[in-house]
């Protein structure tokens, strides 16, 4: 902590001597400081593209596809639809109506839409292992021509014609993500639920982020913003939704929604099962019901909401004492003008609104205190849970941070890590490249892993001041006799020095292992974030992936079902170590050890194994948002002060 203490010191110092220097020419400070000219093109559609699929049969395999090299127009007049869908299929990709393929990480592919409108008149069908990323500094629109058919103008899942099957297993459908769009479907007919903005059915690894929706508002519209049925995910956030008949439509296991505003639309958010949805900073304007959570939701928490000029905040399926069906926590929710706070399925007041009313903490469902197995049924107002101030921001709402994309930079502040010797086939050891440019240009440069496996095998550091970006989650992984000692763990990537202080930014990453590695510590986590820099130690769309795909050696023929020798199927010690003195943000992150193949056939269950998931001595702030882990053997999770 006084190095944290030192270092504000000499930032207020060199915040002065920027303050004193006001005669520099605005074109010399931008730069300086690596900023990007109004006119400069977004830093991903400029940087060299030379990411590679390290086990992908064809050497010469296209990781990064711009749709303009495959004929898109980006006029809003020519139709887009099949250069868009070629930019994303071509390469023997897993996805299609013909090709059954179940999952795959052979064939990554991040697809690039620069600035521009694109009109498509059918879905743009996304494969599996698939980023769809548009320019962050003009966000392109996907614009529904007005004969717009199928499903919706993005499909993460699409169903077969006449099957009924659908290209991907719900549950299964991992590893996708959509920013930086306008999605404009206004163009449908009102009538017409063709308008649909994103069918997304997906699973763990996903995300939404940075994008607007524009519906119809006319009244009696069947448009809809986000479509999905089912899956098991997932986080999105930073989205705005304009009209519609729904902005959201969606049933999942799980999901957390974060920074979302829905204005005019008829439902804000439809809601027809889940077992555990989280719904942070929502914002509802001009709605008739904001909340509509159907019988077969089991449980949701509404975090931090604002709902302005709507009739029924919340309104939801009857509630049991006997099951989970039906429970509700409300924290911090404020009303304008609305008049039934929540409601009933025949939508009678069950707690009533106002002009202008804070609701602190009010829940429906069993409670339980101790540890007694017993709950009580409540609906009406609690206790707030105890929320310490430095989770909060400065409206008194729990901190988000949207995923860095370095919009505002220059390519001039980003340097390539294959450019500086690292080779991310697979088979090199890049352990000592990664460490000399990290220690070169943390806190200098802006880190960019291209696509491509890098292999550690020994500690790597990743010290204060780093900002590292991945391509189609890039992957680092730690192989060899270090790792070897589960009496003596060894970690593979550790995040700051011991009690260091100073941002550290990593998106798009996948850290692993080669097995077996019993000794591995995955990521250990030491930064913590500046005390003027609220979030500054974090982790976005970037997960810890322990065997089931192609080159851990923790596959199919290695650890069967069943195996009883476990020895060459030790994945790890421990995925990830949040120490004390450390603080996280964690958003989108996921922790999985794998309980099938990814690669094969992309369904056979196995037995691989890893003592522990997330350990957290953190004394604080760590926030995990939309963070999840999963099939960990001895514990899942387990957190300290």
């Amino acid at each position: 902590m006084l190095a944290c203490i030192l270092l504000l010191s000499l930032f207020s110092q060199l915040n002065l001597i920027h303050a004193q220097a006001t005669q520099v020419e605005v074109t010399e400070n931008l730069d300086l400081l690596g900023a990007a000219h109004p006119n400069e093109p977004f830093w991903l559609e400029s940087i060299k593209h030379q990411g590679s699929s390290a086990y992908n049969s064809d050497p010469a395999y296209q990781v990064f596809r711009n749709v303009k090299d495959f004929g898109a127009k980006g006029d809003g007049i020519a139709d887009d639809t099949l250069a868009i869908n070629l930019a994303i299929s071509s390469g023997n990709r897993c996805g299609g109506n013909d090709t059954p393929c179940n999952s795959s990480t052979l064939s990554p592919a991040l697809v690039y839409f620069p600035k521009g409108a694109y009109l498509v008149s059918a879905p743009i069908n996304t494969y599996y292992y698939t980023q769809l990323v548009g320019d962050a500094k003009s966000p392109p629109t996907l614009l529904a021509s007005a004969d717009f058919e199928g499903m919706a103008v993005i499909d993460a899942d699409p169903y077969i014609p006449r099957s009924g099957s659908q290209w991907f297993g719900n549950t299964n459908n991992f590893f996708r993500s959509v920013r930086n769009f306008i999605i404009d479907v206004r163009r449908v007919p009102p009538e017409r639920s063709q308008g649909t903005g994103i069918h997304w059915q997906v699973a763990q690894a996903t995300s939404l982020m940075n994008i607007v929706f524009e519906m119809s508002t006319a009244p009696g519209n069947a448009h809809q913003g986000i479509w999905m049925e089912n899956g098991s995910g997932g986080f999105m956030g930073d989205l705005v939704l304009n009209g519609g008949k729904f902005g959201l439509w969606v049933g999942n296991q799980q999901f957390t929604v974060r920074n979302v505003t829905i204005n005019n639309a008829d439902t804000a958010i439809l809601h027809h099962w889940n077992w555990a949805w989280t719904f942070q900073g929502i914002t509802i304007n001009n709605c008739n019901v904001g909340f509509d959570l159907l019988l077969g939701v089991d449980a949701v928490s509404i975090i931090d909401a604002v709902v302005y000029d709507t009739p029924i905040a919340v309104r939801s399926g009857a509630a049991s004492s006997a099951t989970l069906a039906g429970s509700l926590v409300i924290d911090n929710m404020r009303l304008s003008n609305v008049t039934t706070a929540v409601a009933d399925g025949s939508s009678a007041s069950v707690l009533a609104g106002g002009a202008s009313i804070t609701i602190e903490s009010w829940v429906q469902g069993n409670v339980f205190t101790g540890t007694n197995p017993t709950g009580t049924f409540i609906q009406g107002p609690v206790a707030s849970a105890r929320k310490p101030s430095v989770l909060l921001d400065n409206a008194g709402r729990i901190f988000g941070k949207t995923h860095p994309q370095y919009a505002e930079y220059s390519i001039r502040q980003f340097i390539s890590v294959k450019d500086h010797g690292a080779f991310g086939d697979g088979e090199t050891d890049d352990t000592a490249a990664l460490q000399s440019l990290l220690d070169m240009f943390a806190g200098r440069k802006i880190i960019f892993f291209d696509a491509g496996t890098y292999i550690v095998t020994s500690t790597l550091t990743v010290p204060a001041g780093t900002r590292m970006v991945g391509e189609a989650w890039s992957v680092i992984a730690g192989k060899g006799r270090a790792f070897s000692n589960q009496d003596k763990p060894h970690v593979v990537i550790k995040v700051g020095e011991k009690y260091s202080c100073g941002v550290v930014e990593i998106t798009d990453m996948i850290f692993t292992t080669v097995g077996p590695a019993p000794g591995a510590i995955v990521v250990e986590w030491n930064i913590k974030e500046p005390v003027w820099h609220q979030g500054g130690a974090g982790m976005w769309d970037s997960h810890i992936r322990l065997g089931g795909a192609a080159g851990t050696e923790l596959e199919l023929a290695t650890c069967p079902p069943g195996a009883t020798d476990i020895a060459p199927c030790m994945a790890a010690f421990l995925a990830l170590h949040l120490t004390s003195g450390s603080s996280a943000y964690l958003e989108g992150t996921w922790v999985w050890l794998a309980d099938h193949d990814l690669d094969g056939d992309g369904a056979s269950q196995l037995s691989i194994y890893s003592g522990r998931g997330i350990l957290s001595e953190s004394d604080g702030p760590v926030w995990m948002v939309g963070t999840g882990e999963s099939v960990i053997f001895a514990f899942i999770g387990q957190y300290f002060n």
